[in-house]
């Protein structure tokens, strides 16, 4: 039973993640300069949908209400946000890259604690890399033009994971059986803190890709 409610907390999470992520993603599509990049986040946007739809027909299968297995997160999940607006194109872009990015770390990690049917379906709802690819190119033409903007941009990066460790403590303290898969998933508190360590390198080196200093 705990494991089982483990998978139903990390799908319910992720599902409120998705339809969180299709607003946040749209929203930064009307910051955009041209049409031609507004064109390509309102397409990645659309995949955010396809995704929730996917992690909602699992919860189905497993005999849950999708609404009710997201409802615990949709606190956390909005004050993260509502903390982290970007004031501009490029601070979405970091937010999409940084933010997004160490929470797909995550979860590739939890997924590896899932039997194959649900690990198959986390892994297949991670975020477009197409908007990685983008945004990493796109920030570090603009801090090459300006490069008082990287500073600018690295304190908003440290800002985004602070934010979003925080609102990763309360999710740990208030549901047991998530906290529980991944402890017993990586073996000890030891393996938590490799796990941890995994995902702090993962960040430093997303930080470095987009010419951001630590």
């Amino acid at each position: 039973m705990g494991k089982r409610n483990a998978v139903i907390d990390l799908l319910g999470l992720l599902s409120y993640g998705q339809l969180v992520a299709f607003d946040s993603i749209a929203n930064d599509a009307k910051l955009a300069p041209d049409l031609r990049k507004r064109a390509l986040l309102s397409q990645i946007a659309a995949a955010e949908v396809q995704h929730y739809q996917s992690l909602a027909d699992r919860l189905a299968e497993l005999g849950v209400d999708p609404r009710s297995a997201m409802k615990p997160f949709v606190t956390p999940i909005d004050e993260f946000h509502s903390r982290t607006r970007p004031n501009d194109w490029l601070e979405g872009l970091v937010k999409a890259y940084i933010g997004d990015g160490f929470a797909d770390d995550f979860y590739r990690e939890v997924a590896e604690f899932l039997d194959d049917e649900d690990r198959t379906v986390v892994q297949d709802v991670l975020h477009d890399t197409r908007l990685a690819d983008y945004a990493v190119a796109e920030v570090r033409s603009a801090i090459e033009k300006d490069p008082a903007r990287g500073d600018e941009l690295a304190l908003w990066a440290r800002r985004l994971v602070g934010e979003a460790v925080s609102q990763a403590q309360r999710v740990a303290a208030e549901r047991d059986a998530l906290t529980e898969l991944v402890v017993e998933g990586s073996g000890s508190l030891t393996g938590v803190g490799q796990l941890l360590k995994r995902l702090t390198v993962a960040h430093t080196k997303r930080l470095a890709a987009m010419g951001l200093s630590n």
